[in-house]
């Protein structure tokens, strides 16, 4: 038996670990590691998920004792399973693992994907922050109008007890706060249950799967960062971001994503440069001639868009756009431009906490808060910045309303964003074409 060390973030990590390796009696994993997420390392993967092979459930470390736990462990081989990463990024740490006797494994995407009795449609993209989940609401919207019971399931974000976080099923907006749902759970989770899509998340996508399989004729993969779908799609639609053109061949598992789509969506035309959009066009006509193009638009709505002009403002977006997404901009930035604001004002030097944490983490940021809230901590932490902040207004820019979780003692306008196609093929022709009854 060859002893491994799953490298993980709580997601792939795990659902790599359920479908390949939970039975598999030829393989024993002895650790995970863990990184990207806040405060998931120290905890363990519960024997109640790990399953008869491990009575004792399995240790997550921090991945900086990655090598520590390789020789203590006697390791083999070490899989590596979390997201949204430049090449350099994952072969540093493939060389520095082959640099003793390990062996750096990539498991392939069909190797996990979990096959359906119903459709499924999934929505993936190549970077995080490149409009995957306006995309993934308009094609839940489409598939309604066609007549369908669409059930979302999203890539899991389960930072919580994993045991409860099993399988869960959010119908309504009070379900968010019956499984204490982190800000980025709100964000994925909201928009769709608003939308009348019922959506379920967890840690073992198997019974997941089982149980959406009740309630859907379709299934919808609502996918995280750039990873790959965990069910084997029958449409495979993959979100693109002309504002880094070329990340969709220089991040992992982006390009994976990027190569294997039916459908390719090209976002945020109406901002972006015209040779960047010029140079994705080229990728996909070297990379992956065969998938049908769409050209998308994510124009922004303000509510009450007077109260911006002048003012110095506060700008909050998305968390793990700016983080991991290394975005430096968003909707929120884009409105405040747009709509006049005489000055943005930095919140580094008034973050306290986890958020201050956050800034030295990823420093590449900028003047914009990112809407952090991995824990009650942390939103605590977030709401603490907000109100040491010398600004006139706030401009949210998250998917949720974040005047739900965040007491604001500053006024506030909302930024929103929906996904609007320009010319055809769009969205519509292509699944009624697909699916039509």
């Amino acid at each position: 038996m060859r002893n491994a060390l799953i490298m993980g973030a709580a997601g792939r990590d795990f659902h790599n670990f359920n479908t390949y390796f939970r039975k598999n009696t030829e393989i024993k994993v002895v650790a995970f590691t863990a990184t990207q997420i806040p405060n998931i390392e120290g905890r363990k993967y519960p024997k109640e998920l790990a399953g008869e092979l491990y009575p004792e459930g399995i240790d997550i470390y921090p991945e900086s004792e990655l090598f520590e736990l390789i020789e203590k462990f006697d390791i083999q081989d070490v899989y590596f399973s979390y997201s949204d990463v430049s090449y350099s990024y994952i072969m540093n740490k493939a060389a520095d693992v082959n640099k003793g006797r390990s062996n750096f494994v990539l498991l392939g995407s069909e190797e996990t994907m979990i096959k359906s009795t119903k459709p499924v449609v999934s929505v993936c993209a190549v970077r995080t922050g490149c409009g995957k989940s306006q995309t993934t609401r308009k094609v839940g919207a489409i598939l309604q109008e066609m007549g369908y019971r669409v059930a979302a399931i999203r890539h899991p974000m389960p930072y919580g007890d994993l045991v409860k976080q099993k399988v869960q099923k959010f119908e309504t907006v009070a379900d968010l706060k019956k499984h204490n749902c982190t800000i980025e759970e709100m964000e994925e989770y909201e928009p769709h249950i608003e939308k009348g899509i019922i959506v379920f998340a967890g840690v073992d996508y198997e019974a997941i799967l089982i149980e959406a399989e009740q309630v859907a004729d379709i299934i919808l993969w609502d996918g995280g960062n750039n990873d790959s779908p965990f069910y084997k799609p029958d449409l495979e639609i993959v979100v693109v971001d002309p504002h880094r053109p070329g990340h969709e061949l220089s991040y992992y598992p982006g390009e994976v994503n990027f190569k294997r789509a039916d459908v390719i969506v090209i976002n945020k035309i109406d901002t972006a440069d015209l040779n960047n959009i010029l140079t994705i066009r080229e990728n996909i006509r070297n990379h992956n001639p065969e998938a049908v193009v769409v050209d998308a638009a994510s124009p922004v709505f303000v509510n009450q868009s007077e109260k911006i002009r002048g003012k110095r403002v506060l700008v909050i977006e998305d968390g793990p756009t700016l983080t991991h997404g290394e975005m430096k901009y968003g909707a929120g930035i884009m409105a405040a431009y747009k709509y006049g604001a005489a000055e943005l004002i930095d919140p580094r030097p008034f973050a306290v906490g986890s958020i201050a944490d956050t800034f030295v983490k990823y420093p590449e940021i900028g003047p914009l808060l990112p809407a952090m809230g991995y824990d009650s901590q942390q939103m605590q932490d977030l709401e603490a910045t907000i109100h040491k902040v010398e600004a006139d207004l706030v401009i949210i820019a998250t998917p949720i309303d974040l005047g739900r979780i965040v007491q604001f003692k500053k006024p506030t306008v909302r930024v929103t964003y929906e996904l609007d196609e320009i010319g055809t093929p769009n969205l519509k022709e292509i699944l009624y074409k697909k699916f039509n009854k």
